[in-house]
């Protein structure tokens, strides 16, 4: 028998009921908690995010669309970033992955509200094309998130390991960790404790929130100037 996955136990955790399956790293299904139902996707073990793994996903999101009208959607991601080979590339992963976004952005123009849950890892684009494309994503206290690892940022940029690791001291924007996810404004919270509480309140919030990432990250000092930017533009736009 097959060990389940810490996303398998999370579902069960959260819902009172869930009813899901696992294909490969991906596992779908629904859960219901108070009243609610809530579509799941999700990606289990840490798993790289390859051209057939966001096919899949998009292609659930597409029909949840279809078939479930303003159903919420639960984003519970673990992966390592998108997968590198060959087979990929040659696939168009980036376009794939690229496709996923635009869906769950879709779903989220047409009512779902998409919530984000980081379980154990997300990396790169796999967190940007999930976390960041929910309405709201939040984390476990262990998780981790990150852009990419300060040694492979170390030999992309050439700056060495040492001084990027004193950035990181002070510019949240460089450094990886819930912490500093969340000054960013990448990150709207962390649930600890009663995991089924942080998912019922969320579910409860009677409008869908505007996505404040820029807000948080101002507020909580990790990004200073996207605020002030993003509404020069939008003046500029304007004028």
């Amino acid at each position: 028998m097959t060990e389940q996955s810490s996303t398998e136990h999370l579902i069960e955790e959260m819902f009172d009921e869930a009813e899901f399956v696992r294909a490969g790293d991906l596992v779908t299904g629904e859960g219901r908690l108070d009243g609610y139902t809530v579509s799941i996707i999700g990606t289990a073990d840490r798993a790289y995010i390859g051209a057939d793994v966001a096919l899949a996903m998009a292609r659930c999101v597409l029909d949840i669309m279809h078939d479930k009208p303003a159903r919420p959607i639960l984003i519970i991601v673990d992966n390592s970033g998108h997968r590198l080979g060959r087979w990929d590339e040659l696939m168009g992963n980036n376009g794939c992955i690229a496709h996923l976004t635009k869906c769950l952005y879709a779903a989220r123009q047409r009512g779902h509200r998409v919530i984000g849950l980081v379980n154990e890892l997300a990396v790169s684009a796999g967190f940007m094309a999930l976390g960041m494309s929910t309405d709201a994503c939040y984390a476990l206290p262990a998780a981790e998130v990150r852009v990419m690892a300060l040694g492979a940022m170390a030999r992309v940029t050439k700056i060495p390991l040492d001084r990027l690791t004193e950035l990181c001291a002070t510019s949240p924007v460089l450094g990886p960790s819930v912490e500093n996810f969340m000054r960013v404004g990448a990150l709207a919270g962390v649930w600890s404790g009663d995991l089924a509480g942080h998912l019922r309140a969320e579910l409860s919030k009677l409008t869908k929130p505007n996505d404040d990432r820029r807000q948080l990250g101002h507020e909580r000092g990790g990004r200073m100037a996207a605020l002030d930017v993003a509404r020069r533009v939008r003046a500029g736009a304007e004028a």
